[in-house]
């Protein structure tokens, strides 16, 4: 936990109370009423702002990250955060004019030539809580939807990545006016009383604990929640498609952040007859994307002291259960962790994992993979629907047949086949959980959606014959009521 915090604007300010977030988000909530909803042009000059300061500080973002981390690769934040964030702002200006344009509906036969349309406005004051494992684009990305949509909003960023909170408040202190977007930079303290305050729409990114959390704080105002959680991600491996082949896309999306992302594979299932192939392509794809490890700045670190122990206690309870693990360690460098820089695991394979173990009771976050065998399709496709709905679910196969029951038989958040991970990287998808993986989509037209109110408007035209159906009722309401009813 952080000791101190502050709302943006005010660096130096002492960690704020629940009054004055309060203050806060009256603020906001009083420049929306009195500006009303934005135009077309307002929003995309904001979103340009927005591009035109992220741009700006890429290498600062970068640097912060790697600090907060450890290590952190400058690539994976590049194109992961800086990218994909830059990416979604150039996707939603060139749709935002035909997302605000009011829709036109079916008006019934009865009620013609009256019309009716749904109209979006948005919602008010928008509140998001972004985690710490991509602290940047969690953040700004429903930022992009929400300002979009044309809302005011407050942040809270997560205290486990100081560095880039403070970078994320100067970021949007530099760019939005106060009474547009702040940042409210604070511990675990300030995130629960930020969860307890009556906005518009909460947006919260993080563990399913959490969001258990979030969800019962919201309620006391009744503030609907999009809620982006996790859990346990499973890849399946076709008995057709090539072992090797699909160990290196899965260890690289499970490698990717070191496995500190809610869409990492969490754990495999193979044919008993592949399995030692896929481990063997496992060491292979390692071994080929980080030859070394330690001093490697491709390879991120976990980051803080208590996720490191989380993670080093999931490898040794599956050593004393008795499942084989394999570390993978091309260079067979010494990963003690002796400081920020050395808190590093490397990449470890669980066999014969079952229920019983840690890792396979709680989602991962880390480079650790268990991974399982089964015989038929059927008896890992029960196996998945035995267990909570995954945020992801990845299918490797080139066989139609066994894709199409993959995508019909299991419920996922999302899918991708033949790969790991990418489909968060497609603008036009929806992403967002299932059951206790989320609730609510995101992205592109769906955050916009997210929001945005759909007003449903009728208008009554001059001439209607809505009078025969008003007191005092007679001979012609009677037809008119058994026209309607076919008789």
């Amino acid at each position: 936990m952080t000791a101190a915090a502050d709302v943006t604007h005010t660096p130096d300010a002492r960690p704020p109370r629940a009054n004055d977030l309060d203050a806060l988000l009256g603020r906001l909530r009083d420049a929306a009423k009195k500006d009303g909803a934005p135009s077309y042009e307002a929003r995309v000059k904001d979103l340009d702002k927005l591009d035109k300061a992220i741009r700006g500080r890429k290498a600062a973002i970068a640097d912060a990250i790697a600090r907060d981390f450890g290590t952190r690769s400058k690539h994976e934040t590049l194109f992961g955060e800086v990218f994909g964030v830059l990416s979604l702002i150039h996707y939603t200006k060139g749709h935002l004019r035909d997302w605000m344009d009011p829709e036109d509906r079916e008006t019934s036969l009865v009620f013609l030539p009256s019309t009716s349309q749904v109209v979006v406005q948005p919602l008010g004051v928008v509140g998001i809580i972004a985690p710490w494992n991509y602290p940047v684009r969690l953040a700004l990305a429903p930022l992009v939807a929400a300002l979009a949509a044309g809302n005011r909003v407050m942040i809270k960023p997560s205290e486990l990545v100081p560095g880039t909170s403070a970078l994320l408040r100067d970021l949007i202190s530099e760019t939005f006016p106060a009474d547009q977007v702040a940042v409210v930079v604070g511990g675990a303290d300030v995130g629960e009383a930020f969860a307890k305050l009556p906005f518009d729409h909460l947006f919260f990114t993080g563990s399913t604990r959490v969001g258990k959390m979030v969800m019962r704080a919201a309620s006391e105002n009744l503030v609907p929640v999009t809620l982006e959680l996790g859990g346990k991600s499973p890849a399946i491996v076709g008995p057709d498609f090539d072992p090797k082949t699909a160990a290196a896309r899965i260890m690289a999306g499970k490698t990717y952040n070191a496995g500190q992302t809610c869409i990492a594979p969490d754990f495999v299932m193979v044919p008993a007859a592949s399995r030692d192939a896929f481990v063997e392509g496992c060491r292979a794809a390692v071994a080929k994307m980080y030859p070394t490890l330690l001093k490697n700045p491709d390879y991120t670190s976990i980051v803080n002291d208590r996720h490191y122990a989380r993670l080093r206690a999931y490898v040794d309870d599956a050593k004393a259960a008795g499942a084989e693990v394999i570390e993978i360690n091309p260079s067979r460098e010494a990963l003690d962790a002796g400081g920020a820089g050395d808190r590093k695991i490397a990449p470890t394979l669980v066999l014969g994992a079952t229920d019983k173990l840690q890792c396979m009771q709680e989602e991962i976050f880390g480079p650790v993979l268990p991974i399982l065998t089964y015989t038929t399709l059927d008896e890992a496709l029960a196996y998945v629907n035995d267990h909570p709905r995954p945020l992801a679910l990845y299918y490797f196969s080139h066989n139609r047949e066994g894709i199409d029951r993959v995508l019909s038989e299991t419920t996922s958040g999302g899918v991708s086949v033949n790969e790991t991970m990418l489909h968060i990287a497609q603008d036009d998808l929806p992403f967002g959980g299932v059951g206790p993986s989320g609730m609510g989509h995101y992205h592109a037209r769906d955050g916009f959606d997210a929001f945005s109110k759909k007003k449903a408007v009728f208008r009554q035209s001059r001439i209607n014959t809505t009078g025969l159906l008003r007191p005092p009722y007679g001979k012609m309401a009677d037809r008119v009521i058994a026209m309607l009813l076919g008789r």
